[in-house]
């Protein structure tokens, strides 16, 4: 086992946490140092005298590359034991950090174990509403319900470490993209949940409310936007194919094909691109779904604009609000 811990500009809460995991013979500690600075020399000095590897990083690279960083060196090292993430801020106690171990010993095939919050008690407004919005949206999008999505305490299984080097994402954004790319790659995520540590109401955090929100929040606003200038172009579409022949499905199976073109051809490059799938294989799943979409498009369609007697533009607004995130979902899941 392995303690892989990131630090940027760390207090004496990072000593007292190895400190107090020396009570818990869980293995090797290592630190990565994530450009502090010569001010923190002291800090990661103390930490080697106490043991720990330090791996050092010349300027702030990120969370994600730190954590890559370590991962590497865990490899390189020929560490073959699993391996334990937990953040330097003391957030994360020692006998959570060990109850993460011991759920990832008693797991049966290669996944992650997540250290979740509860959330009780007095929790800082933004980390609370942070979570909240990230847990509703992950699980809208993916179909996957995990309660604490921006947890920093992670179990990993050695067999993974090349899928984590592989994770596209430097910074808090890598953290997202792993449990978006987890089910997909086969892997399982269990979550044990942990106390609810916050010093200071969280002022050690390093998160940037705004730049990092909108990193871990960008693989669904590309969708969105993908989504929303094929939405535009549909839009069009129907209207001009239901001009020149005056029928309702014909119109909407041109538009709809004619986008979804566009629409195919945007994701496998911006929005999907790490995705694992040729277009060989991506291609058929995609306009199976298409077909699928179509259906639901002219299903929901009829009867909001012949039954419901909603017109046609209002019609057209509503059905595709209603089946974006389905698409969203089916395409991280099974397309791409």
């Amino acid at each position: 086992m392995t303690i892989l811990i990131p630090a940027y500009e760390p207090d004496e809460r990072l000593l007292d946490l190895i400190v107090q995991l020396k009570d818990y013979p869980l293995g090797p500690i290592i630190l990565v140092d994530d450009g502090s600075g010569l001010a923190y020399r002291g800090i990661f000095g103390r930490a080697a005298a106490l043991g720990c590897t330090v791996l050092t990083h010349e300027v702030n690279l990120g969370k994600g590359h730190a954590l890559k960083t370590g991962f590497r060196h865990i490899r390189e090292a020929g560490l073959t034991g699993n391996v334990i993430c937990a953040d330097s801020d003391g957030q994360h106690l020692p006998h959570d950090i060990k109850r993460i171990a011991e759920t990832l010993l008693l797991q049966n095939k290669p996944g992650i174990v997540l250290g979740s919050r509860r959330f009780t008690g007095t929790i800082p407004a933004r980390s609370r509403f942070g979570n909240s919005v990230t847990r509703a949206v992950f699980s809208l999008t993916t179909g996957t319900k995990i309660y604490d999505t921006q947890t920093g305490l992670r179990g990993f299984s050695y067999k993974v470490l090349d899928w984590l080097i592989r994770i596209p994402g430097e910074r808090f954004e890598y953290e997202m993209n792993m449990l978006l790319t987890a089910h997909k790659e086969g892997y399982t995520i269990t979550e044990e949940y942990i106390d609810t540590v916050y010093l200071e109401d969280n002022k050690s955090s390093h998160f940037r409310p705004l730049i990092d929100s909108f990193r871990i929040y960008l693989p669904i606003l590309m969708f969105s936007t993908s989504s929303l200038v094929s939405a535009l172009l549909d839009f069009t579409l129907l209207f001009l194919f239901q001009s020149l022949t005056h029928n309702l499905f014909l119109a909407v199976a041109a538009a709809r094909l004619c986008s979804s073109v566009f629409n195919y051809s945007v994701n496998r490059k911006y929005v999907f691109s790490g995705g694992k799938k040729s277009r060989l294989q991506s291609l058929p799943k995609y306009f199976s779904l298409v077909i699928l979409v179509l259906m639901f498009n002219y299903g929901l369609l009829y009867f909001y604009n012949e039954k419901l007697i909603i017109p046609l533009a209002a019609a057209k607004i509503m059905t595709e609000v209603s089946i974006f995130l389905f698409s969203y979902w089916a395409q991280r899941r099974f397309v791409y």
